[in-house]
């Protein structure tokens, strides 16, 4: 029910990127990287990502990011309405500090009211949740998903 603050400093892949379409505000250094293979790796997105990429970036963006899986810069994750900010890696922790210690200024009732409003029907998301967590299930035993996994095992033993 709380604001959620993230800061990201490196290579966010998979829940790494996932994660930040839960959080109220974001920000992350220049150099970070993400990615959502999940396409790549014959699996689905998860934690509601296939419902809130879609709605933050738009079906289009989310093509690329999900079917694609495309992998994104710091900057393009700012274009993208995923980050708040992109700020130097020194003042990474005490941007995000701030942030946190002003939302927690805030009247609390009010902060969670208005998150909850903002952020829409949260049993929607949780069945988004679960559904994916099912499909996921599903592929991770898949020939398919064997078949990638065994080629990349192979891949990084050379």
């Amino acid at each position: 029910d709380l604001p959620m603050v993230a800061a990201v400093d490196g290579i966010a892949i998979g829940v790494g990127t996932t994660m930040l379409f839960h959080c109220d505000l974001a920000y992350a250094t220049p150099s970070s990287q993400f990615r959502m293979p999940f396409v790549d790796l014959a699996l689905v997105p998860e934690a509601a990502a296939s419902l809130l990429v879609p709605r933050r970036v738009g079906m289009a963006r989310a093509g690329e990011l999900l079917l694609l899986a495309e992998a994104f810069d710091a900057a393009s994750a700012l274009r993208d309405g995923i980050l708040n900010a992109v700020v130097a890696p020194d003042a990474l922790i005490a941007t995000a500090r701030e942030k946190a210690r002003a939302l927690a200024q805030k009247p609390r009732e009010a902060l969670r009211a208005t998150r909850k409003l903002m952020r829409g029907d949260h049993a929607e998301i949780l069945a988004r949740i679960d559904e994916e967590a099912r499909v996921f299930g599903e592929r991770m035993t898949s020939d398919e998903a064997r078949r990638v996994f065994m080629a990349f095992m192979a891949k990084s033993k050379k």
